[in-house]
């Protein structure tokens, strides 16, 4: 249950429920629904549905605003109560504040998932439930549609956020770009791996690839390549939804340019909803220096970091000029 969603925000779990009722099982989701406050995406209740949920999207923004999940089986039940929505940023980056209550205690307060389903399906509220058969019912007609460019959503947690991202390089992100031209060195795809928490700092990552054993979720950004005045208009950012669910930058451009090496940091700044900027701040530099201890999330053991700032912070401290959207 949740007020807010949208594709990213399910991004990691849609493996889990297409098992989940592939095996029997069945998944219930309701979801806030109107035709004025962008509350939740086609694209979220598009997904749930291909996974075999049951969706009921409740109609009006002052009805429904709850953040339940939790699951139920013939002995057991879990629930979590948080404030974090089924968005990306819900579900990552933001600081939400959540509590978990087991079996015991929510067989000592009289809880239970049934019948909090079947009280809110008793409600006099309006509810739909949207199908992937029928795309003109109602139900779909309270729900916005992310695609970049296409809707500006109203509510705070899903307008564009104008940040840049920092990231300090490891040996895999940059052994193909000090590679010498023609080398075994050079082989293979050339990426930057990325934080698991990135869903809010992408588009929807709606574009699937059902080849080999396990799907990743992507989509197309434009980035520009400050270091080496290229663009590239169909960059691909990835989400290893079946695999290690780490996100991966395609940044083919920069083989073999020697423009980055282990330790540097890559600095991607979004620019628009579908645009980026990417500059190397090189170690010991003056920018480096005045950015590198925002860098101070943890990716593994390797000592690799991650982190944020605003586009005009960054810009200040780094003494450099963002393009404007």
């Amino acid at each position: 249950m949740s007020g807010y969603a949208n594709f990213n925000g399910g991004a990691r779990f849609y493996r889990s429920f297409r098992e989940h009722t592939e095996r029997g099982g069945k998944i219930t989701a309701f979801l806030g629904g109107s035709s004025s406050s962008k509350m939740c995406s086609k694209q979220v209740v598009e997904a749930l549905l291909k996974c075999e949920a049951e969706v009921n999207v409740v109609n009006r923004k002052s009805i429904f605003h709850a953040k339940l999940y939790g699951r139920t089986t013939r002995s057991n039940q879990e629930l979590i109560v948080t404030s974090g929505n089924f968005t990306g940023p819900g579900m990552s980056r933001n600081v939400e504040a959540c509590v978990y209550l087991p079996s015991t205690q929510l067989t000592k307060s009289g809880f239970s998932w049934p019948s909090l389903v079947n009280s809110c399906r008793d409600n006099r509220w309006l509810i739909y439930q949207p199908t992937l058969a029928d795309r003109t019912g109602p139900g779909w007609g309270l729900l916005y549609d992310e695609t970049p460019g296409a809707v500006r959503p109203s509510e705070i947690e899903a307008e564009f956020d104008a940040a840049t991202m920092l990231l300090v390089l490891g040996h895999a992100d940059t052994a193909r770009i000090q590679a010498a031209k023609g080398t075994n060195a050079g082989r293979g795809s050339q990426y930057f791996w990325l934080s698991k928490d990135a869903f809010d700092f992408f588009p929807p990552l709606t574009i699937t690839n059902e080849r080999g054993i396990k799907g990743t979720l992507s989509a197309n950004i434009e980035v520009r390549y400050t270091d080496i005045n290229l663009v590239d208009s169909k960059c691909r950012v990835t989400f290893e939804a079946e695999n290690n669910m780490d996100f991966r930058l395609g940044t083919g451009p920069l083989r073999y340019t020697r423009a980055a090496a282990q330790g540097d940091l890559a600095c991607i700044s979004r620019i628009s909803e579908t645009s980026y900027e990417l500059r190397i701040l090189r170690q010991n530099s003056a920018g480096f220096n005045a950015v590198k201890n925002y860098a101070a999330n943890f990716i593994g053991h390797q000592g690799k970091r991650y982190g944020f700032l605003d586009n005009d912070t960054f810009g200040r401290l780094a003494n450099v000029n963002l393009a404007r959207n």
